[in-house]
């Protein structure tokens, strides 16, 4: 495994999707909309790349509603994650309609198909 890949989608609540490629899902969690510390979000990145051994490339989408100018989601995916992380910003994405997965946290696919298009590549 060269790198985790992870996406980031903001809005009511954060959604979070780690993967050791395609097919390997390491971590799906559902958190507050907005974290409550401008650090949140570069020290999740940072504590995912220490544990796992490997740099994490992450995709941050969120739509212009989620995430103002001056949101500490939008300023992490600027902040300079050096060898630990990377973030790149992608414009709000669709989500599915039907929901699956682990129960309770809600429906993934649009993440892991984001992850596979964006950091995959």
């Amino acid at each position: 495994m060269e790198s985790i890949w992870m996406g980031i989608s903001a809005g009511a609540a954060t959604r979070i999707l780690a993967m050791a490629g395609p097919g390997e899902t390491l971590l799906k969690g559902l958190l507050r909309g907005t974290p409550s510390h401008p650090r949140a979000l570069p020290t999740l990145l940072e504590a995912v790349a220490l544990w796992q051994g490997v740099p994490v490339r992450a995709v941050l989408c969120a739509d212009e509603q989620a995430v103002s100018s001056d949101s500490p989601l939008l300023r992490a995916a600027w902040d300079e994650g050096g060898a630990l992380y990377n973030v790149t910003f992608v414009p709000g994405l669709d989500r599915p309609r039907r929901r699956t997965g682990v129960r309770g946290v809600g429906d993934f696919r649009d993440l892991e198909r984001l992850l596979v298009w964006e950091v995959a590549r």
